[in-house]
């Protein structure tokens, strides 16, 4: 018998009991009844077990997730002086539906000289950034995003006088209007990531 949609559901939604059907991919049980461990269509599917299998499988279009070694746009929230927090915006050229967040360490700017990085010289909120991704977050944590590379960093900030900033060096950026020079850790940009 074919796959048969039933209805969205979340995770960690209670979806029935184990006595009226199976756990399938997508779920897991916890006392006596099956939960949604993800957000997608619930399915049953009758298989040659008595029970029908339930399962819950994502959209095909919101399974776009930053995994380990892709390059990310995001976009800084706060930075103190262990860490720029940041809202992950792109993976790739792709936009998310919903943004991730993700921490970019002190030690995690730089490839060289890591104990001399000083946070607030590197980003500021409101700075689009080109980041890695090095380590997966969870519901409770952040994703780990390094600028250890030239490639990576910041390619958009506003001046104090709300300007774009221009870059000059690998570590300053300058407003056109005041010629005001801000410290960033500026990314080279490569070709694939300029939009035309």
């Amino acid at each position: 018998m074919p796959r048969r949609p039933l209805s969205l559901c979340v995770a960690g939604e209670r979806l029935c009991s184990t006595e009226e059907a199976t756990a399938g991919s997508g779920t897991y049980i916890r006392h006596g009844f099956i939960f949604s461990s993800l957000a997608g269509c619930l399915e049953r599917k009758n298989e040659d077990s008595e029970l029908p299998v339930v399962s819950v499988v994502r959209d095909s279009e919101s399974q776009l997730l930053p995994n380990v070694g892709a390059v990310v746009t995001c976009k800084v929230c706060s930075i103190n002086s262990r860490f720029a927090k940041v809202h992950i915006l792109y993976v790739g050229s792709t936009p998310l539906k919903s943004t991730f967040r993700g921490t970019i360490r002190r030690e995690d700017i730089r490839a060289t000289e890591k104990d001399k990085v000083e946070v607030y010289k590197s980003f500021r909120p409101s700075d689009i950034v080109l980041a890695k991704v090095i380590s997966l977050g969870d519901a409770q944590s952040n994703y780990l995003l390094s600028t250890a590379e030239n490639e990576l960093g910041v390619v958009v900030a506003r001046s104090e006088a709300g300007v774009q900033m221009v870059p000059i060096s690998w570590c300053e950026m300058q407003c056109p209007r005041t010629h005001t020079k801000e410290f960033r850790k500026v990314a080279r940009v490569q070709p694939q990531f300029l939009q035309t």
